[in-house]
């Protein structure tokens, strides 16, 4: 066990930390957590569409969900290269840079301009154009780069610089978009397809049983060395949302979803957060006999019931603590493999509308994201199996806190006297 947290702690989590930090992938975490409202309207959304079900005479507003989850794409077209040049400290560039995100976004879309009308496929603007934006953002954001280190004027020039910026960009954003509209128009290359149906193959991985559990036990193993789960978010929420759009698709053509990797899978099986730490939390308030694990509980358990466990994940600690790590694990293999099996087996409703206010307590979560009262039932079974696996452990880690604490109080006691 020492030697696996040392080398956890020396080698893995530096790389990843490493990795999460380089201009492009911080760059594309931070375009996607802008857009998260946009997401949360989704959301909204879907649990207003829900609330329609029972009260019909409640007006549509899909149109909202439309021009903000559905299209998502599109600003993140422009924040993916517009947020690359403001790290590389190119202020100057960087709004033009998102203006032809965008626009190589479109072309990449193959949009059409038909009788005065922009024609454009609706999901390619939404989740379902995420693979596609984030590869067009990304090399506007490198080409934009590159050629922002050179310039037609001298540095003392007296033209303003909003004059030079105007002629530095009007090169690169030319070639970008002649080489957008050759590859789509002239050689009739769908890229938007292209591009899809090279991830596509992705998405089939990620729903192998073994891969899907194997995936969600490692964030769950890199959680309790310390390591969130936010630093793979920005390859996860490529997949997750695809997948969910995917199977809102389905849904809308009159199929079924099939899709089991999206977000809302996820944090259904997160009860009180990742590691499902809400019973932790449960028996810290209420069982503990630790004066200190008692006070940790009191502090953490409304954070908890709203699924924040950072408090407790790095206060208890269950991060690094060999004693709390091995349920952690424990748990990372069983709740994957149960959530594939009822949803694969339609024993609960697999998902098919985004719904990520993952804040919500887990039992009305399970009930919104799966419109069903069996998501409701499947999340309280989840704090049973949770409460399950975390008790023994818990009762030897309060045992070892107790003991502590007694000895430091006689130690006290002996100085004292």
């Amino acid at each position: 066990m020492k030697k696996l947290m040392d080398w956890m702690t020396n080698v893995l989590a530096p790389k990843l930390n490493k990795a999460a930090n380089n201009v492009y992938i911080a760059s594309l975490q931070e375009s996607i957590m802008s857009v998260m409202p946009f997401i949360f309207i989704g959301t909204i959304c879907t649990i207003w569409g829900i609330l329609r079900g029972y009260f019909p005479d409640l007006p549509d507003i899909g149109i909202i969900n439309n021009l903000t989850f559905g299209c998502l794409s599109v600003y993140l077209a422009f924040l993916i290269p517009y947020t690359i040049l403001m790290k590389k400290r190119l202020r100057k560039t960087s709004k033009q840079a998102g203006i032809t995100g965008i626009a190589l976004f479109f072309i990449v879309t193959n949009v059409q301009i038909a009788e005065g009308n922009f024609v454009a496929v609706l999901n390619a603007l939404g989740a379902g154009g995420m693979v596609a934006c984030i590869i067009s953002g990304l090399f506007v954001g490198v080409v934009m780069s590159k050629c922002a280190k050179f310039s037609f004027f001298k540095e003392d020039s007296a033209m303003p610089d909003f004059i030079i910026t105007w002629f530095d960009t009007l090169i690169p954003i030319f070639l970008i978009l002649l080489l957008g509209w050759f590859i789509v128009y002239q050689c009739n290359i769908n890229l938007y397809n292209l591009i899809t149906s090279v991830f596509e193959p992705i998405i089939g991985v990620v729903e192998n049983p073994f891969v899907y559990v194997l995936f969600n036990f490692f964030i769950y193993f890199c959680y309790t060395f310390g390591i969130s789960v936010w630093v793979v978010y920005p390859i996860t929420s490529v997949i997750y949302l695809n997948s969910i759009a995917a199977n809102a698709a389905a849904v809308a053509a009159g199929g079924a979803p099939t899709n089991i990797f999206v977000q809302e899978t996820f944090s259904i099986m997160n009860v009180g957060g990742s590691g499902a730490t809400l019973a932790l939390a449960v028996m810290f308030t209420f069982m503990a006999k630790s004066k200190r694990l008692k006070t940790i509980g009191k502090t953490v358990i409304g954070p908890s019931i709203f699924n924040i466990n950072e408090p407790l994940i790095y206060g208890a600690p269950v991060a690094f603590n060999p004693i709390l790590m091995i349920p952690m694990w424990i748990i990372g293999i069983v709740f994957p493999t149960l959530n594939y099996i009822v949803f694969k087996l339609g024993i609960v409703p697999i998902p098919y509308n985004v719904n990520q206010i993952w804040y919500l307590p887990r039992p009305i979560y399970g009930y919104l994201v799966t419109n069903s009262w069996l998501g409701f039932v499947y999340v309280c079974v989840l704090f049973a199996v949770s409460f399950a696996i975390y008790y023994p452990f818990f009762k030897i880690y309060d045992k070892q806190v107790c003991t502590d604490e007694a000895k430091k109080l006689k130690d006290n006691n002996t100085l004292e006297d």
